[in-house]
């Protein structure tokens, strides 16, 4: 598999896998389907000039995406990948987990971890805190996006339409809550890394990558019986056909 050097080319890649996931009716799909939307939204922001470096971004994008494509070539040719990755593409062979909790296993794995380093290999050393007004763009760029995602799991799940209506505006405080914590901690994953030798980096990143992990087992297990209960009335109300479901969230 070559690496995307453009976001034309993240498209392309991300539309091929996701055509294969789709034929193949692998929940393996639905993450990059939603991940496509993202890098969609990224390319229209730097072409309308919302980043201060449009070519960096584009750079930073290119460099993240390639983690993303380089796991899950190396997945299925049976290369080593992360423990973090691992644990998202595995979990997608088994029927419990919900739609979302698929989303948000590709979203630890792929912000909590691969962010962090792609940040610090666009702008090492002390380049990176020229990098952070764009970073933070990014976040404005997912919160447009949280209405339209949450419309698209509504079509998956129905009965999150009347959920809406009772929370009001409190899912959408809790999801830009989660976008902004998650890449908080990606870019001190980035600052981190930043300050290491390269010979260091590693083991450092091995670390991460467990920690990383370890929350991605809560996501798929959460500790609380009544929690892990919902999860379970979710899933028997979802819909079930998962090409469509790809289909939705694309």
């Amino acid at each position: 598999m070559s690496t995307a050097r453009t976001i034309d080319e993240v498209i392309f890649h991300l539309d091929q896998i996701i055509d294969r996931c789709s034929r193949d009716r692998s929940r393996m799909g639905y993450f990059p389907a939603l991940y496509r939307k993202v890098t969609v939204k990224v390319k229209e922001g730097i072409a309308a000039g919302r980043f201060e470096d449009g070519p960096r971004m584009e750079h930073l994008d290119v460099r993240f995406a390639n983690r993303y494509l380089e796991a899950y070539y190396a997945f299925h040719t049976g290369k080593p990948v992360t423990q973090s990755w691992r644990l998202a593409f595995d979990s997608a062979s088994h029927w419990w987990p919900i739609v979302l909790q698929h989303l948000l296993l590709g979203m630890n794995a792929h912000i909590n971890l691969d962010l962090g380093i792609a940040a610090a290999e666009t702008a090492p050393g002390n380049q990176l805190p020229t990098l952070r007004n764009d970073f933070n763009t990014i976040n404005d760029i997912l919160h447009h996006l949280i209405d339209e995602v949450q419309e698209e799991l509504a079509e998956v799940w129905p009965l999150l339409r009347r959920l809406d209506l009772v929370a009001g505006d409190l899912d959408e405080l809790l999801s830009r809550f989660g976008i902004d914590l998650s890449r908080d901690k990606a870019w001190a994953v980035a600052e981190e890394l930043s300050t290491l030798p390269p010979e260091q980096r590693s083991a450092a990143i091995e670390q991460i990558d467990k920690g990383v992990f370890d929350f991605g087992q809560k996501v798929l297990g959460p500790p609380k019986f009544w929690f892990r209960m919902g999860l379970m009335l979710v899933r028997l109300g979802e819909r079930q056909a998962v090409d469509r479901v790809i289909s939705i969230l694309r």
